[in-house]
């Protein structure tokens, strides 16, 4: 069963401060979450719990999936939808690898990582790769519900896989 990334969407947008709203957010929860070196760690901290009764988690299993999420989102500081958090950091073309932001070797890590604590370290400097300005909702999905199917997917957007290369001068002539 999945657990609605949405929701969690909705969870993170309330942590949020957002002065044009005078909406102070919670920050100490952010702070809290932003410190936690371990998904056991984030488990602890009630606004884990509180994203975890949020976006329909209901097993002690889905437990480390949710801290895993609510440590990995209190990093994120702006919204970007619209956009595959994949596509976003891949290369241009799937022949110009060094034009990545997330370089293939770094990408490569966080398709292997196995445990949760190797996903929250790969996730956060993803995030910081990202400028801290990705797709929440995206971000959300990918922690809360990673499966083989949504591993091929952001295989395939990070290469861009669809879109084929620019024909060169000899290909042309």
């Amino acid at each position: 069963m999945s657990i609605d990334a949405k929701k969690a969407a909705a969870w993170w947008r309330e942590l949020q401060p957002d002065p044009a709203r005078k909406w102070s957010g919670d920050r100490a929860a952010l702070a809290r979450l932003r410190r936690c070196a371990t998904v056991n760690m984030a488990m602890l901290d009630v606004a884990t719990m509180q994203l975890f009764q949020r976006c329909g988690a209901s097993l002690p299993s889905d437990l480390p999936r949710v801290a895993l999420a609510a440590a990995v989102l209190a990093h994120v500081r702006d919204d970007r939808a619209g956009i595959h958090i994949a596509r976003q950091l891949g290369p241009d073309m799937p022949d110009k690898p060094e034009t990545a932001i997330l370089k293939p070797l770094r990408f490569r890590r966080i398709m292997e990582a196995e445990t949760p604590d190797e996903r929250l370290i790969s996730m956060r400097r993803l995030v910081a790769l990202a400028g801290n300005s990705l797709s929440v909702t995206g971000l959300a999905e990918a922690l809360l519900n990673w499966t083989e199917w949504r591993q091929r997917d952001w295989v395939y957007q990070y290469w861009n896989a669809g879109q084929t290369s620019a024909p060169t001068q000899e290909s042309a002539a």
